[in-house]
């Protein structure tokens, strides 16, 4: 594992309970990173959604897959200490359900990049299948 949480918490200003990955295993600063989510049954937001059929909200899963794109581009040496937002979000699609006991893999590959502002490709997977996609635009600040 390349970094835990407490060396994620040095990047990302997010923390518990949305502080969405729990460990980056890949990462190639400005380009891309490769992380993982363990959805465990006690997360807050099972307890309304839905409590007889617990799903992982997609906005949830975008937002992880986010957190790993901020990775890869706060690593890069300029940008270190700050933070990063969203300006868009694009392509969007929800593929299968994330339910409790899922081991969420989280990919983002910086695809293009003008200043402070870059766009990720993102995929989430559960057992090598695709649980939703998107194109992620960041911006710097």
């Amino acid at each position: 594992m390349l970094m835990g949480i407490k060396e994620i918490e040095e990047i990302l200003p997010h923390r518990h309970p949305f502080l969405l990955v729990d460990c980056i295993e890949e990462l190639e600063p400005g380009v891309r990173a490769v992380g993982y989510k363990c959805v465990t049954f006690n997360e807050p937001q099972f307890q309304g959604h839905f409590p007889h059929n617990p799903v992982m909200p997609g906005v949830l899963i975008i937002e992880a897959l986010a957190q790993v794109g901020s990775v890869a581009m706060l690593s890069v040496e300029g940008y270190k200490g700050k933070t990063g937002y969203f300006g868009g979000i694009n392509n969007c699609k929800f593929k299968q359900m994330v339910r409790p006991g899922d081991k969420l893999r989280l990919e983002c590959e910086i695809i293009k990049q003008k200043g402070p502002v870059g766009i990720g490709k993102a995929t989430a997977t559960v057992d090598g299948k695709l649980a939703a996609s998107a194109e992620l635009t960041f911006m710097i600040g």
